[in-house]
């Protein structure tokens, strides 16, 4: 054995045959460092002295709703965290600084300069009265938590099934408790720490750490950051870890709402703006430009949800829960109310369509074709959200089938007025994209199912549909390896409201909805599969082109 056996991993260089934590091994945790690494760290800290602040330092507690990632830069493409005082996971007082002070100059312009200090009005710097003494884990409970996490880009992949990335190794905390210290140089007035707390909780409810538009580093409340809240259920095929154990990633909201404004976008203006534009709101790289921080970001609470095993899979319920939509940036209040409209419509056009996380283009066999579920060893297929009584103002009244093709013609209109992307100066579309979102590119077809048993399409996922003909592991329905050209949504059925102010109505009907993309070049075998399915559900179903 080796010298550099006996050096944690945490201290070996990252190259071959020694630390290769970023190196992701599928389906081995027995090879995967990242559990070694995190392991042989956990196990060092000192579980018994849990890192406190000086009496003079006032404290805040905050939890976060998920997982959160403190950052002192990358190592071979891994995010390494920061570690404190014995061994213990720390958020750097330098970070908390940097949020207090962007905060303070939204809420107290006038107190930053006594606050946190700067340049005053000769020109000399100025120290601040706060001291910020950053936050550690409130308890060693993150010693028993798993820390190794994945990041798994999908956009290309989902957009236009090109496997360009895989995944990615991170360190994180999951779900952990932080108390947090500030303390000041001069005595001050509890009117004036509550000042000081008021502009905390303002900078905390953007996140904190990194990754905090894909709902890393979020606490449970948002304050001014919070632009649109949207309380819904849900139900589906959880995420895996590497080790293959479930969990409920809310980042898929994210890359779900930030898919769907790149289709809606594609079938407006041509691909480079559409590419742009959908960075500057929900983040990314623009080439030569270098990163950009999006103007939008998400997080997600579901104090009540349960992960449970099925067959070679977890399925989640969320319970109740609540999505809160955030703005990531000080922007003006007439910026404020056009995002606000821009993202209701990418809400109720995700909720109508199809849902958020794996399997989101299909619904879940559970509730509409339970027969599919009576063998032990059928995989899960699929995921069901449904919006709460709270916020049916997301939802899109049915009344007849044709308010769907109102709200699919609407609301191009109402993307493409959005003043921010004038200011781009678009050109017109260029269907490139696999999903653009545009007539000559996609079909929505619809029925009225009276209720969960009534699915009928679901079983065209699975066998014939008419006669000898079948659609089953082809172009259009996808199979393993290959995204499929469909989508299957059962609605749940809204009619409009009876009197002003008074929300929809549920009813006990789901409006079916199938999405497809006819890909009408390529294979001339799944292009005639394609065109005999679309002449079946025009001549022989009871669904009807609603787009």
């Amino acid at each position: 054995m080796s010298d550099h056996d006996y050096v944690p991993l945490m201290f070996q260089a990252q190259v071959e045959e020694r630390s290769q934590i970023q190196r992701l091994i599928p389906s081995q945790k027995a090879e995967q460092q990242a559990y070694d690494w995190a392991q042989q760290w956990q196990e060092a800290c000192d579980r018994k002295t849990v890192p406190t602040f000086e009496a003079h330092v006032q404290t805040r507690e905050h939890r976060f709703t998920w997982r959160m990632v403190t950052n002192s830069g990358q190592d071979a493409g891994v995010i390494r965290p920061v570690i404190g005082e014995r061994g213990w996971a720390y958020f750097p007082g330098s970070s908390m600084k940097g949020a207090f002070l962007r905060a303070c100059r939204q809420l107290c312009p006038l107190d930053v300069l006594r606050f946190c200090g700067g340049k005053g009005k000769d020109g000399e710097l100025q120290p601040g009265l706060l001291r910020f003494h950053g936050g550690y884990p409130k308890d060693a409970k993150w010693l028993d938590d798993s820390l190794v996490d994945v990041v798994h880009p999908q956009e290309d992949w989902q957009l236009n099934g090109q496997k360009n990335n895989g995944a990615f190794i991170q360190i994180s905390l999951y779900q952990p408790t932080f108390v947090f210290g500030i303390s000041s140089n001069k005595v001050l007035s509890s009117t004036e720490w509550a000042t000081i707390w008021q502009i905390w909780e303002q900078a905390i409810g953007r996140g904190i750490g990194s990754r905090v538009s894909a709902g890393y580093g979020q606490t449970r409340n948002h304050g001014e950051s919070n632009l649109l809240t949207v309380r819904l259920c849900g139900e589906g095929i959880a995420s895996q870890r590497i080790d293959k154990t479930g969990e409920f990633r809310p980042n898929v909201f994210k890359a779900a709402l930030r898919g769907h404004t790149h289709r809606l976008l594609s079938g407006i203006v041509d691909e480079a703006t559409a590419e742009r534009f959908t960075k500057e709101l929900w983040g990314g790289f623009l080439g030569r430009d270098g990163a950009i921080a999006g103007k939008l970001g998400t997080a997600f609470n579901a104090p009540d949800l349960e992960l449970r095993d099925q067959y070679r899979a977890s399925v989640y319920d969320t319970g109740e829960a609540t999505l809160n939509l955030l703005v990531m940036q000080d922007v003006s209040e007439q910026q404020r109310k056009n995002l606000k409209i821009l993202l209701t419509q990418i809400i109720k056009f995700s909720l109508l369509l199809g849902g958020f996380g794996k399997s989101w283009r299909r619904t879940d066999h559970r509730l509409f074709f339970p027969k599919y579920l009576e063998d032990s060893h059928k995989c899960m297929i699929g995921c069901h959200w449904e919006l709460l009584e709270k916020s049916l103002s997301f939802c899109v009244p049915v009344k007849q089938l044709s308010d769907v093709t109102r709200f699919l013609d609407g609301l191009q209109g109402k993307i493409a007025g959005f003043p921010m992307l004038k200011d781009l100066s678009p050109r017109p579309p260029d269907v490139t994209m696999k999903e653009t979102w545009r007539k000559e590119n996609v079909e929505v077809w619809g029925r009225i199912a009276e209720d969960e048993d009534d699915s009928v399409a679901v079983r065209w996922f699975h066998g014939a549909y008419h006669g000898q003909n079948s659609i089953y592991r082809s172009d259009l329905t996808g199979k393993m390896g290959q995204i499929g050209r469909m989508w299957h949504r059962m609605y749940p059925r809204y009619l409009p409201p009876l009197a002003e102010k008074t929300p929809p109505r549920k009813t006990e009907q789901f409006v079916e909805l199938l999405t497809i993309f006819p890909n009408r070049s390529g294979n001339p075998d799944e292009v005639s599969k394609t065109q005999d399915f679309l002449k079946f559900l025009r001549d022989n179903s009871d669904f009807e082109k609603l787009w």
